[in-house]
């Protein structure tokens, strides 16, 4: 029977219930469409409706500082670079690209880089920001004005209530925007699960402040457990009380990354650290992702400083490109096999956007020491849209002519870039909160007043 206590539930109310029930059936181990019957038997079906299909995308988002962000150009080369044989150009694969299929602007895989065959995740590049060497948090290709673009992006997301709407593993700097919730930090990917099982108990152990609003809470989670099948718990409930002991243990189990996990993401022995910490961390969130428990990860991926990549030859570079590739592969196939909770016929990988940035790309064109300087003083934004972007490269980087910009409304490639590093980062950034608002123009506004971005977006993508 409908409780009109929940039915009555309207904005942040229904929120807050549609988190804590969420967070219970993923104890549980109840499958979405019993969890989606006991929200329709419960709250009626406008809740239900609400849980059924997400109107936004997941994000993971990584964001290196002093140096770090250059290792990225390994996977993710400049066409200009790797289409050359130049033995002074900064990549391990010179003359080895492989000319991307499908994408919407030139594009040039490197042997080891990543979704060659794939249909949808395809990297958007975005000639944007300023070079910010050795700067440990880099915003410039990640600022909308006075909004972060992480912020931004996680007050869109806050439509489809989770657990812990933001983690962050490793010290962002998350940025401000209206709406924005809080962020859940942790120093290494290993304390994630740690992360949400202390959530878990803050959020489920504690009274709602309303009396009578607490009973029916617990009416409604009652019967997530029987439609769970699950005779026996560790310690009953209580009214507005869930068993920690049933959280740690039933979370723990779900999120921590198993050995085939890590073998999916190609780790071993030999594995560069930064890598493995990166890895752990997507695996724990796909995991909370696939139990609607978080919306959004954000985290360092390199740190370090590699000027000497190239001293020896290229097999330092190759190495990490290898390992980046395999890593990201194997985001990918764990997304892909993993149901999206909030829309049946699909899967994870249908619903995660992914963006990497930082403080420094380095000079793609003489890699002797590798230096800190960029053509123009010029960044990057690399956005993976799921779908919703046009793809390829928008500006360029040219040997001679140095860093070019783009054209937001048209995406062609063109004209000077000194002076417009501020301004094309917002449109970059603007860019992703469109992959994660799934194309609602209006709520890109809501943090970014810059020039209209019709040139690098899908408009009449759906789903």
């Amino acid at each position: 029977m409908v409780d009109q206590r929940l039915k009555e539930l309207r904005g942040p109310g229904r929120r807050e219930f549609l988190r804590w029930s969420a967070t219970v059936a993923a104890c549980l181990g109840l499958e979405r469409a019993h969890f989606l019957n006991v929200l329709g038997d419960t709250a009626g079906t406008a809740a239900a409706d609400t849980a059924a299909c997400a109107n936004t995308n997941r994000l993971i988002s990584i964001v290196d500082g002093n140096g770090g962000f250059s290792n990225w150009t390994q996977v993710f080369p400049f066409t200009k670079v790797i289409g050359s044989t130049n033995a002074a150009y900064s990549h391990y694969a010179l003359g080895k690209g492989i000319p991307g299929t499908g994408f919407d602007k030139p594009w040039t895989n490197a042997p080891d880089s990543p979704w060659q065959t794939n249909s949808k995740w395809k990297m958007s590049a975005f000639v944007a920001g300023n070079n910010e060497t050795h700067t440990a948090a880099p915003t410039s290709a990640i600022s909308l004005g006075a909004n972060g673009m992480l912020a931004s992006a996680a007050a869109i997301q806050q439509a489809n209530p989770t657990l812990l709407p933001v983690l962050a593993v490793g010290g962002i700097q998350f940025g401000a925007a209206p709406g924005a919730p809080a962020v859940a930090a942790v120093g290494a990917a290993n304390q994630l699960v740690d992360l949400f099982n202390s959530a878990a108990s803050r959020a489920l152990l504690q009274q709602p402040e309303n009396g009578g609003l607490a009973e029916a809470y617990y009416k409604a989670f009652i019967g997530l457990n029987a439609a769970a099948g699950r005779s026996t718990i560790a310690k009953q409930y209580g009214v507005g009380k869930v068993s920690m002991n049933l959280l740690s243990k039933n979370l723990a189990a779900q999120l921590t990354p198993t050995a085939s996990d890590q073998a999916l993401f190609g780790l071993t022995g030999t594995t560069p650290g930064a890598v493995t910490n990166m890895s752990n961390a997507m695996i724990t969130t796909v995991k909370a992702f696939s139990l609607g428990l978080t919306s959004m990860l954000v985290m360092r991926g390199f740190n370090n400083d590699p000027h000497g990549m190239f001293a020896n030859g290229d097999a330092q570079a190759m190495t990490t490109a290898i390992a980046m590739g395999k890593m990201l592969n194997g985001l990918h196939d764990l997304a892909k096999s993993k149901a999206d909770p909030s829309c049946s016929a699909k899967t994870l990988a249908d619903s995660i956007v992914m963006s990497v940035s930082g403080d420094t790309f380095k000079a793609p064109f003489n890699r002797n020491g590798w230096g800190d300087g960029t053509p123009n003083g010029s960044s990057l934004l690399y956005v993976m849209g799921a779908g919703h972007l046009k793809t390829g490269w928008f500006g360029d980087m040219d040997p001679a002519a140095g860093a070019a910009g783009w054209d937001q409304a048209s995406g062609a490639t063109g004209g000077a870039y000194t002076g417009r590093g501020a301004e094309l980062g917002a449109s970059a950034a603007a860019a992703l909160l469109f992959a994660v608002s799934k194309g609602d123009t209006r709520r890109v506004r809501d943090f970014y007043n810059g020039k209209p971005i019709d040139g690098v977006t899908n408009i009449n993508l759906t789903g």
